[in-house]
């Protein structure tokens, strides 16, 4: 407790002993450490801005990061076929905008068949859905007739108004979101392909930004990063044909429509972290709409859901947990952090960086306790 400074001033003048201050200065070295934890979270808070505010250009590069070592496999084919490697590089990447546009096509031209097929069970859709179509009318009588007549037609006339003013701003803000959409997936055939062809140059130039004595260990960090990224596709990979392959058989036996094509949507659709079950029920629900019975549908749910909680106790395991390591609590918060920062994109890159992170933590001896609190 600091003494009073009145009473060591009487205590002076009348040559009484003043009282010695028990209280201890901080030292350097503590002055030191907490400036340094201020800045670190000063720093973390303007990474985490960078990160929101660069979403676009974050989320290209790691898409276009993520492409290249999908196509990597092939790049080495060709190599070894004693193509150069710029040409290897563009070769590969103009197969994979071929394969996208068949897939396209061929996408699309399901999707008009199964249009053109809507209007032939139409009766059952509305069978399906006539009961909750009847309470929400009886919930609008009884709603008009307890509002007067004119406040009713004053409230219809402002809705209307603002439904136009919504639909036109809605409108607008969807277009500028398809042109920043379209733009940025531009570059994605680009950035993979000067990642394909300047790979080597790019990984000896990074680790050359390190001083000497880090070097050998960035080196390693790089590897390590990029033996866990190839894993994670392939894993993912493997595991999505799995599931596709059996929702596929089951989808034919319950007589969904087009199941050869619905059953592999499905099986991929159920990788994306968090939301994957939802998405992956979407599919084959539509395309089994009219076709099936309550029964039935309900056992597609049921097929979905096992498949999902399979894939996520079992296969990931398998595959991916020897890679990852990271335990479930790092992950969820991962997904939760990544989700709010970049939205659906942040759900699918927050498993890859929060790995990438850990072996990066690893590597670093002043951060392995936070790659020790990712880790299982």
């Amino acid at each position: 407790m600091a003494a009073d400074p009145v009473e060591i001033n009487q205590k002076a003048l009348n040559g009484e002993p003043l009282p010695v201050s028990t209280e201890r200065a901080p030292t350097l070295p503590e002055v030191v450490q907490t400036n340094s934890m201020a800045t670190t979270v000063i720093a973390v808070v303007a990474v985490g801005a960078a990160l929101y505010f660069a979403q676009l250009v974050c989320v290209v590069l790691l898409v276009s990061l993520l492409l290249a070592f999908v196509l990597e496999p092939l790049v080495r084919l060709f190599t070894r076929l004693r193509l150069p490697r710029s040409f290897a590089a563009l070769l590969t990447v103009l197969l994979f905008l071929a394969g996208i546009g068949e897939v396209g096509n061929v996408s699309y031209n399901r999707a008009v068949d199964f249009s053109r097929e809507l209007p032939k069970y139409r009766g059952e859709l509305e069978k399906s859905i006539g009961k909750y179509r009847r309470q929400a009318e009886t919930l609008s009588r009884n709603t008009q007739s307890v509002l007067p007549e004119e406040s009713e037609q004053k409230n219809v006339q402002m809705v209307q108004v603002q439904k136009q003013s919504g639909i036109w701003t809605a409108l607008t803000e969807n277009l500028g979101t398809a042109t920043e959409v379209f733009f940025a997936a531009s570059f994605l055939p680009f950035l993979a392909f000067f990642m394909l062809s300047w790979q080597e140059h790019a990984r000896a130039s990074t680790v050359l930004l390190f001083r000497r004595e880090l070097r050998s260990t960035a080196y390693a960090t790089l590897g390590a990063i990029t033996e866990m990224i190839r894993a994670f596709i392939v894993g993912n990979f493997l595991v999505g044909v799995f599931i596709g392959a059996i929702s596929t058989g089951i989808f034919a036996l319950l007589g969904v429509p087009y199941f050869y094509f619905v059953g592999f949507i499905s099986g991929f659709l159920s990788l994306v972290p968090y939301l994957g079950v939802v998405l992956a029920v979407v599919p084959p629900m539509i395309a089994a709409l009219g076709k099936t019975n309550g029964t039935e549908l309900l056992l597609i749910g049921v097929t979905v859901l096992g498949l999902h909680l399979f894939a996520l106790n079992v296969l990931y395991p398998k595959f991916l947990g020897r890679r990852l390591q990271l335990n479930p609590l790092a992950v969820t918060v991962a997904l939760l952090f990544w989700g709010w920062i970049w939205g659906a994109m942040g759900l699918i890159l927050a498993i890859p960086m929060t790995a990438a992170m850990k072996i990066i933590f690893d590597h670093i001896e002043n951060l392995r306790p936070f790659g020790a609190w990712l880790g299982e």
